[in-house]
């Protein structure tokens, strides 16, 4: 009788030299080298779903996806031997058995991003964030970012070509936060759409630049109007970092 054991993966990896999460034709994805990397050590065909698809150059210090493995165990060296056989941009951090209706995408109740961005030359976070020759208001940044609270439809910061059924999202926490020459910005939701944080950064950007005012948050996001909202920050200051589940889908 065929055994089927679902398993979740906590990983991190950096961006910088794949086209986004998900399986692409004619490119070189984290999914397609992970799912490679898993079929060779465990020795039969395993395909991944993640939490989420990041895009070309965003980096993730926590991502999660879930895969199923048949008639077998992971064992007690999975994860040494599964990392020695991954490039170096991705690591593999954690391994455990869940739910054979686990989901990784859509038992996910929140999902978090930071942003980003350095003011002075860093040789070391080169690729790891975004470089501004201007420092702006960061309060006023603040007071702007709060009225992401009180709206649901964010179709203003999505891409325009997306396929999804609706842009309401609800979005929990979103601040700045100043540390020694770094600005970062934190954002927590139950779903964000394709484009929508990075788009979401650059128009606060605006804000704390004075080319946009704090109070034309409200309307700009009741416009719907993606032409409206500022262009979208660069992606390599982007991280996918923390991603929380209902507590049903783990083993007792």
């Amino acid at each position: 009788m065929t055994e089927t054991k679902r398993y979740f993966l906590e990983l991190s990896y950096k961006g910088t030299p794949f086209h986004g999460w998900q399986i692409q034709k004619n490119a070189f994805t984290v999914q397609e080298c992970l799912e490679s990397a898993l079929s060779t050590y465990l020795r039969q065909p395993i395909s991944i779903l993640g939490s989420g698809r990041t895009d070309t150059g965003v980096h993730a210090s926590m991502q999660v996806c879930h895969f199923d493995l048949v008639d077998a165990v992971l064992g007690e060296n999975f994860i040494k031997g599964i990392n020695s056989i991954l490039p170096k941009e991705i690591s593999i951090h954690s391994a455990f058995e869940v739910k054979s209706d686990a989901h990784a995408r859509f038992d996910a109740v929140r999902r978090s991003y930071f942003y980003r961005i350095i003011f002075r030359k860093n040789p070391f976070l080169d690729q790891l964030a975004w470089h501004c020759f201007y420092k702006p208001d960061v309060e006023k940044m603040n007071l702007a970012a709060e009225a992401l609270l009180r709206h649901e439809d964010f179709e203003c910061f999505s891409k325009v070509h997306t396929a999804v059924t609706h842009f309401r999202c609800q979005i929990f926490s979103a601040r700045w936060e100043q540390k020694d020459d770094q600005l970062l910005f934190h954002i927590t939701a139950n779903r964000f759409l394709r484009g929508m944080v990075r788009t979401i950064v650059g128009t606060l950007m605006e804000v704390g630049t004075g080319l946009r005012q704090v109070e034309e948050m409200d309307e700009l996001i009741r416009s719907r109007n993606r032409a409206k909202a500022g262009k979208a920050a660069p992606a390599k200051g982007l991280f996918l970092s923390k991603i929380e589940y209902r507590k049903e889908i783990y083993l007792d």
